[in-house]
């Protein structure tokens, strides 16, 4: 038993905050601000000018692809393509891989103004396979070695751009399938240890991923699923199969469905294909490219929906936005269920008409914040392709909290860090100050509303009585410092079940052993 005292931040339905918290045996047995006389022999840890808040949800993020490639080479960081360059040579001279996978490659924050090129990663890395992944995971650049390797299998695709090396749309998913099937199980596992106990560093308690793009057999999908059950520290994981194919999520005994790739309706703003209403302004043009007719994406919809599963969206553009929405209308209008959970993941640039029936059908919308302000796809360049009055219209958190929109948190990792102290203080201080929200806003945003978007809330997501203690110590209490002050937190601790957070990373055997005698939610 443990007691806590200080600045106790409940998130729950009041926001109340207490001075007092007692943790037994992994749950929250008390919270107030008068410790009953039953527990003041208890160990009892004082918080001094430090907080406990509830830990963070990330709830839309590709884990398997995120494991993948935090173990290589990021470059989201680098101020030119020579700098990537150099970050490619030391990679290699350091740990001698068969294959290089950097990510993060962005022609916004490089002074070139463009991706590197082929000729460029070619003359320092010629003897082994190079593939930089673009900051938004829709397109990658090969070396020659690597695109020699796959030109049969690419260049019948669309996307394929040998010149440069880049490759997008089908190309990219295909380089994606040769990366994910050239890694071994044991690997592949060793991977998620690792990412698990970097997102634990960053306050994270529980992730939902999106899967199923890259991998044989769906095999991605299969491995989270194991290691979910194998996880003995507390860490927890909810998987959506990214498929149009039900069976994918029922064979599995998985309650959802849906997330990017297959069930993305349109793309990017970074690749040009997200799906808008009216043309894009600049000189590329055109409206983007919504994937599927309306009468397929509702025909899912139905069928998913009818079999009682939770269903989420990749929608960017205010097209494909409006796509999501009248097709889980038509869903819900087909087959009522009142506790549905069905959701918009990006909703980047939403429409009057689709939030009205967000708002009618209670759908919630997994949101990304740390895209506001974002080095990687900077609001110039949004401002250049959409117009001020659509670019200022971007991720209008306020907008969606007017309307009480149950709104969560999530990094579309390995597209941005999963980082919620980034999420917080972009929602907090975002330039287009008539979006921005208060601090207990975005902290609901981040705790209690991810666990409500996997229908965890009644265990987790809260400091409340009976609730998992699941728990952050913040640095400093984020109600007594100023919003320009947010991005200085730091996370002290993250405490799952009671217990400081035991690293992931532990043999493969015992890793099955778990899996198979665990009793763990996937």
């Amino acid at each position: 038993m443990t007691v806590y005292e200080g600045k106790i931040i409940t998130v729950d339905s009041s926001d109340s905050v207490f001075r007092f918290l007692v943790e037994d045996a992994g749950k929250i047995v008390f919270v107030g601000d008068n410790l009953p006389k039953e527990f003041e022999a208890a160990e009892r840890i004082a918080l001094g000018e430090k907080a406990l808040i509830p830990s963070f949800t990330d709830s839309h993020q590709h884990f398997a692809s995120f494991a993948t490639f935090n173990s290589g080479l990021n470059v989201m960081e680098a101020r030119s393509n020579e700098e990537i360059a150099q970050m490619i040579a030391s990679f290699v001279s350091r740990t001698n891989p068969k294959t290089v996978i950097a990510f993060g490659a962005s022609p916004h924050s490089v002074k070139e103004g463009r991706l590197i090129s082929r000729e460029e990663i070619d003359a320092v890395c010629s003897d082994r396979e190079v593939m930089v992944v673009k900051y938004d995971g829709h397109a990658c650049i090969l070396n020659s070695l690597l695109l020699n390797k796959l030109d049969n299998k690419l260049k019948a695709l669309r996307g394929y751009h040998p010149s440069t090396g880049e490759m997008n749309q089908e190309a990219f998913f295909k380089c994606s399938d040769y990366i994910t099937g050239s890694l071994s199980l044991i690997q592949l596992i060793r991977n998620m240890q690792n990412a698990t106990d970097y997102m634990a560093s960053k306050g994270i308690g529980c992730v939902h991923t999106v899967s199923g793009v890259g991998f044989i057999a769906n095999l991605d999908i299969t491995l989270e699923k194991i290691f979910a059950k194998s996880l003995t520290n507390g860490f927890q994981l909810r998987v959506f199969p990214q498929s149009l194919d039900m069976s994918v999520a029922t064979s599995r005994k998985l309650p959802r469905i849906g997330g990017c790739f297959k069930c993305a309706l349109d793309g990017c703003f970074g690749s040009h294909d997200a799906a808008l209403n009216a043309p894009y302004i600049d000189a590329e043009g055109g409206r983007g490219v919504l994937y599927y007719e309306d009468e397929l994406v509702a025909d899912f919809c139905k069928k998913a929906n009818r079999l009682g599963l939770q269903i989420e969206l990749h929608a960017i553009g205010d097209k494909a936005f409006d796509q999501a929405a009248n097709a889980l209308r038509e869903a819900l209008e087909d087959y009522p269920r009142s506790d549905h959970r069905h959701g918009i993941i990006h909703c980047c640039l939403p429409t009057e008409n689709g939030l009205e029936i967000c708002q009618k059908y209670g759908i919630q919308l997994p949101v990304q914040s740390s895209f506001i302000d974002w080095r990687q796809e900077p609001d110039s360049y949004l401002e250049a392709i959409l117009g001020r009055e659509r670019a200022s219209g971007l991720n209008p958190l306020k907008n969606f909290a007017d309307r009480d929109l149950v709104v969560s948190f999530g990094s579309d990792a390995p597209c941005t860090a999963p980082d919620p102290i980034v999420w917080i203080d972009r929602a907090v201080n975002n330039p287009v100050k008539e979006q921005r929200l208060s601090i207990s806003q975005a902290l609901r945003m981040a705790c209690y509303n991810g666990a409500y978007a996997c229908f965890d809330e009644k265990e987790r997501g809260s400091l409340e009585l009976g609730k998992v203690a699941d728990m952050v110590i913040l640095s400093a209490d984020p109600y007594g410092i100023q919003p320009e002050e947010i991005s200085g937190l730091k996370i002290e601790k993250l405490i799952l079940s009671g217990q400081p957070y035991k690293s992931a990373n532990k043999s493969i055997a015992a890793t099955l052993i778990d899996a198979i005698i665990s009793k763990n939610k996937f």
